[in-house]
């Protein structure tokens, strides 16, 4: 395992930027870290990729220097554990609403005596034929993978204090177009009262020292969010596409 330069930067209170994509193709990512980004998520959520698909999509991350993350689709810590195993680096879980939810998320990430991730000789450590040994690279992947519950729920809102006191987690990020589904604003998050509840939640989680993170369209916008204190922004893939191509277009206007 390598150092989390992604992780790095936010410890030092600086911002990233990356791409939350739902492709299968290893290419997509690779291309993704020849073009600056600091960090490429995997969409295990709402994408058709799957666990075996992983591992090449994180060594083309490796290749072209960017940092492999994930977000999974269950709190499932099998499920956790082969994403970790390929060699992400990180892990978004969707969907917490409770304390106790999180702390089994933590659990699920981190070796013991932290946590109860099992260990086998997997590439996430070499296969044991690297320089470490297991106790050194426990030790080390337990430093360095980053943990982000996400929260796009009215009930996680509700329930943040108790959140924010969980052990392990080095922030949240806010997703909110499901969280302004939960507060009955089906057609987006625009509204006044969503815009108000998501800055409500980023001050707070400030003010507990952790990392907050969201969605960010453009980079007019991701500055905009950084200025507010958001360290952690991503965008879609497809978004980031469209928006390009978008730009492009106005060549022939």
């Amino acid at each position: 395992m390598k150092e989390n330069l992604v992780k790095t930067r936010l410890r030092n209170n600086q911002p990233v930027l990356g791409v939350l994509s739902n492709s299968a193709d290893p290419t997509v990512a690779e291309l993704c870290g020849f073009s600056g980004l600091d960090f490429y998520m995997i969409d295990g959520e709402h994408s058709p990729v799957t666990t075996a698909q992983v591992q090449d999509i994180v060594r083309a991350c490796e290749v072209s220097g960017i940092t492999p993350l994930a977000r999974v689709r269950s709190s499932d810590p099998k499920l956790i554990l082969q994403f970790l195993d390929a060699g992400v680096m990180g892990i978004m879980l969707p969907g917490v609403k409770t304390a106790a939810e999180v702390e089994s998320f933590v659990q699920a990430v981190r070796y013991p005596p932290q946590g109860n991730r099992g260990f086998a000789p997997v590439r996430s450590v070499e296969y044991l034929l690297g320089e470490m040994n297991q106790g050194d690279y426990v030790a080390f992947a337990n430093e360095q993978i980053l943990i982000l519950p996400q929260i796009e729920d009215r009930e996680a809102v509700d329930n943040l204090d108790e959140l924010l006191t969980v052990e392990g987690i080095d922030g949240f990020v806010i997703g909110p177009r499901d969280l302004a589904m939960s507060m009955g604003y089906y057609d987006g998050p625009g509204h006044d009262e969503v815009r108000k509840t998501i800055g409500g939640v980023v001050e707070r989680i400030r003010k507990a020292g952790l990392v907050v993170g969201t969605t960010a369209a453009t980079g007019d916008q991701a500055r905009a969010l950084v200025d507010r204190g958001v360290l952690f922004c991503l965008n879609s893939f497809a978004g980031m596409l469209k928006w390009a191509a978008s730009d492009f277009m106005k060549g022939r206007q």
